[in-house]
């Protein structure tokens, strides 16, 4: 399909009339081709075919159908793709009923899922299945923009037409030019000045009888780092920059940003294979979650994959000291089981709403606090592999054999959220006077408000604080606060 640009259309000409296929003679089946390009008159692929025509006599309809024809029902063939009676048996489609979830992007919503839409509602309508809807369930994951840069071009024009070599200028002085430092503008002055060696007032005359326009540039954006621009590479990038001047801010060309749609036009098209050499495919991933809501198109910028990049490395780390594996077999602390449990929850509830970029949070979140813990324990640091091993595959890949296991990770069960391990044993009660807050004290959470008030009033920053008197209230809110009115 793809390649002749759809399935053929079962029609042969006679004498200028349409023809259809008689059922019995179906599939038709597609020639083989010199080359899938039209041909030189601009016809499509399968004009090229040799002698392909019905009973060796008459020509073959040579435009293909639609892209969407095709893949309108695809998911129904998969039910059953080697029935050769039907495109698929009412037992097998009653089975399998609609597709569970469907993920596209938002431009194909109308480029394919119209069309699957309308193809199921017409076969049920026509009673070959008994669905009306494709897909339970239906996401429109957003588009990754570019953030495009810009270099500016100093319009100058010569008097005598000699070709003039283009001068550059910073995004601040151009977009600021006439309140821009003098030093900016003597540098422009000297710039021009090369242009009329024979003029030594040129520079002058020039800026002041030309206007200050400028052209902005999308130059590629893989010779830009953090907007300054790498000068050699872009004077390399065409001839007709190989002697270009440039008029700097603090010795850099800084470039103007934008963001706009990935295209090749704007040179703002980012190659994975670049990310995934410089930082691992791990980190590409985890940074494409990390952008944004799955369904909102999102801006891509790769001075942020860093710290994607450092929380891969912090990870690494609670199992590697010294170049040595660090685990141990020691039982977990309360604080160090919370953490994991808590990531379980969370990760758990993220994955049920597609919420994939707080995913990619709560486990910075929890490798940090791990980290702070010291925590190098077998039996919290497996079920954490587990959990970031569809984000992170290979870097779990590689831990978890280095943990002794045989078997790939992808084989072990999701780690269950245990609640027990998030009830707090005590809690820190702020305790206030009249309203407003003095000191905190911890205590066990399970304590009556009974106990809570004697061991508050016998307190010793609480004497200090009631001068002697009897409080006139307690008010005391279990696990919340403890008020003391006097």
């Amino acid at each position: 399909r793809q390649r002749y640009w759809g399935e053929p259309i079962p029609i042969y000409y006679k004498n200028d009339i349409p023809y259809a296929l008689s059922e019995n003679e179906l599939p038709l089946v597609l020639p083989e081709v010199d080359k899938y390009l039209p041909t030189e008159d601009g016809e499509p692929p399968l004009a090229r075919a040799n002698n392909w025509k019905y009973k060796n006599e008459f020509a073959y309809e040579h435009s293909t159908m639609p892209g969407w024809a095709g893949s309108s029902w695809y998911f129904l063939r998969y039910m059953d793709p080697k029935n050769a009676e039907q495109f698929v048996s009412k037992q097998q489609a009653d089975y399998w009923n609609n597709v569970d979830l469907y993920i596209g992007g938002s431009e194909h919503a109308t480029g394919h899922l119209l069309y699957v839409r309308f193809w199921t509602k017409a076969l049920k309508d026509l009673g070959y299945i008994n669905i009306e809807e494709p897909a339970q369930k239906l996401i429109n994951q957003g588009m990754i923009q570019g953030r495009s840069n810009f270099v500016y071009r100093y319009n100058l024009k010569s008097r005598d037409g000699q070709t003039l070599n283009p001068i550059f200028v910073s995004r601040n002085i151009a977009l600021q030019y006439h309140s821009s430092s003098e030093n900016y503008v003597n540098e422009l002055k000297e710039l021009i000045q090369k242009r009329f060696p024979n003029n030594p007032e040129a520079g002058e005359t020039v800026l002041k009888t030309q206007p200050h326009q400028f052209t902005a540039m999308n130059v590629d954006v893989n010779i830009v780092d953090n907007d300054i621009l790498a000068i050699e590479k872009f004077k390399a990038s065409r001839e007709e920059f190989k002697n270009a001047d440039f008029v700097l801010e603090d010795h850099k060309y800084i470039c103007g940003h934008e963001v706009e749609k990935m295209s090749k036009s704007k040179f703002n098209v980012v190659s994975p294979d670049d990310i995934c050499e410089k930082f691992g495919a791990d980190t590409l991933r985890l940074y494409e979650m990390f952008l944004g809501p799955l369904e909102q198109s999102k801006p891509w910028n790769t001075n942020g994959i860093t710290g994607v990049s450092g929380f891969l490395k912090k990870l690494w780390r609670l199992f590697y000291g010294s170049g040595s594996l660090v685990i141990t077999e020691d039982a977990a602390t309360k604080a160090e089981l919370k953490v994991l449990h808590a990531t379980i929850k969370k990760i758990t509830e993220d994955i049920d709403r597609f919420s994939f970029n707080t995913s990619v949070s709560n486990f910075m979140i929890c490798v940090n606090e791990l980290t702070d813990l010291k925590c190098n324990k077998r039996s919290v640091l497996e079920p954490l592999l587990i959990l970031i091993s569809p984000y992170a595959p290979h870097i779990t890949e590689e831990l978890w054999s280095l943990l002794g296991h045989k078997d790939s990770i992808i084989f072990e069960k999701f780690p269950e959220f245990n609640p027990a391990f998030l009830i707090e044993d005590n809690f820190t009660y702020p305790i206030s006077f009249n309203g407003k807050a003095r000191f905190n004290l911890e205590l066990p959470a399970t304590m009556s408000v009974a106990e809570i008030e004697k061991i508050v009033l016998e307190h010793e920053n609480s004497q200090k604080y009631l001068e002697g008197k009897a409080p006139k209230k307690v008010i005391i809110v279990p696990k919340k606060i403890v008020n003391i009115v006097i």
